[in-house]
């Protein structure tokens, strides 16, 4: 049985729910699946990302779903790579994640498939090949990092979500949304692909 863990972030700035959480949570309204699911809602922290993603990477995982939102994102984003900096707060720079790691990682899950069949069912979906310079593109560059580090078998991506409608409907700006239940849809649509195509490691003797 394959292991999988999705985590969600927390508020942040002027937003008091965050749409990674709100699709969490309701994906695991109705989700059944024959993998073990671990859910985590993380906060909009860096340190305490690491601290929390060191942790639970330990259990073992065979997956890694990172999901958070973009705000002013039109579809969901499949993140293909993870570059090692982290936006320092002041002066705009950026610095490494890891000093001795390497410049990017480069997700091995089936991101361009995974596209295609979220919009072969209606939903806007794209790979993208820059996650940011903020918490989304660290934290999936931790998750490569410290899977690497410990010789884990884990493989991972981040999902950038837009915001959900009930997100926008207060504010006076035109920003673009997209139905919670449509999102869970599509995560739950990816983790049942990852289902029907995984084949666990032999155990060796």
């Amino acid at each position: 049985m394959p292991r999988v863990l999705i985590t969600a972030f927390g508020p942040y700035d002027e937003w008091a729910e965050n749409s990674s959480w709100l699709v969490l949570r309701e994906l695991t309204r109705w989700m059944e699946s024959s993998a073990d699911i671990t859910t985590r809602l993380y906060p909009v922290d860096l340190e305490q990302v690491h601290q929390r993603l060191s942790q639970d990477l330990m259990r073992g995982f065979d997956f890694a779903l990172h999901l958070g939102q973009a705000p002013g994102a039109t579809r969901i984003r499949l993140e293909a790579i993870a570059i090692n900096a982290a936006q320092v707060t002041g002066a705009g720079s950026a610095a490494p994640i890891s000093v001795n790691g390497p410049a990017a990682y480069n997700s091995t899950l089936p991101l361009e498939r995974w596209a295609g069949m979220l919009r072969g069912k209606g939903i806007p979906a794209s790979v993208t090949y820059h996650a940011g310079t903020y918490l989304c593109n660290a934290t999936m560059y931790l998750s490569h990092l410290l899977a690497a580090q410990r010789e884990l078998k884990l493989q991972s991506t981040f999902i950038h979500l837009p915001l959900a409608p009930e997100q926008v409907a207060a504010r006076t700006t035109d920003d673009p949304s997209m139905s919670v239940p449509m999102m869970a849809a599509a995560v739950g649509l990816m983790i049942d692909d990852l289902l029907r195509t995984f084949s666990p490691r032999p155990v060796l003797a």
